[in-house]
């Protein structure tokens, strides 16, 4: 059985605390972040990744500038065991998988077909995604961004038309909690080689290193084939 991490540890007392136990009720305020960490015997930074976990499930919802409570939703949820959340990393497995299917391929298409224009706008959103990273700031749109450009410069109609799966697949990683760090300096490492390959317009090349992007990420969330 794959060893469960603290961040993991911390959502799950979390969400027996709130769901099981009802110590906590919907609408009611989490405590501070020092306080309820310190609470919890964990840093600041695995709260964090817990807090991300359980709202991504709906258990916690995060109203900016007032702080963190409990879902109203929980309320209404009958069956909202625990296991829902093995679900969701179920389903952001197949996301993955048909991402490693098609992304490559897109990629190698883009190097070909991509106009000057669409390639430079590839570029420049590659770069914009490594400077949300460096400057800490969130990077989901940035990131959506960067992978519909490449989409898009493959000229492919039915490609496009799975762009949706890609903003689904890319907002779950990013609010999934867990090895962030890791994930973001993959992410800095793998988008320099692919964007290396699109200056070349090295299609080959190209289509490697989106898969290698691929795989990095799925090994990093634990996502098996």
């Amino acid at each position: 059985m794959e060893k469960k991490s603290l961040a993991q540890q911390t959502a799950e007392g979390l969400y027996s605390r709130i769901v099981v136990e009802k110590g906590l009720r919907p609408g009611e305020k989490l405590p501070n972040e020092v306080e309820l960490a310190g609470e919890l015997g964990v840093s600041r930074a695995t709260l964090r990744e817990a807090i991300r976990t359980l709202t991504a499930q709906g258990v916690l919802e995060v109203r900016r500038g007032k702080g963190t409570f409990v879902s109203a939703a929980v309320e209404e949820m009958d069956d909202f065991g625990f296991s829902s959340l093995e679900r969701v990393r179920g389903q952001l497995r197949d996301l993955f998988e048909l991402r490693s299917i098609f992304e490559p391929r897109a990629a190698a298409l883009a190097c070909r077909r991509a106009t000057e224009e669409e390639l430079a706008d590839i570029l420049a959103r590659g770069e914009a995604v490594e400077r949300c990273i460096r400057a800490g700031e969130d990077r989901t749109q940035a990131d959506r961004a960067f992978h519909a450009a490449i989409v898009r410069g493959a000229h492919n109609e039915f490609l496009v038309r799975l762009l949706p799966l890609i903003d689904q697949a890319v907002s779950a990683a990013l609010t999934a909690g867990e090895h962030q760090e890791q994930l973001a300096e993959d992410t800095c490492r793998d988008h320099a080689l692919l964007m290396e390959f699109f200056r070349k317009r090295d299609g080959e090349g190209a289509g490697y290193a989106m898969a290698i992007h691929m795989r990095h990420s799925m090994d990093v969330m634990g996502l098996e084939e």
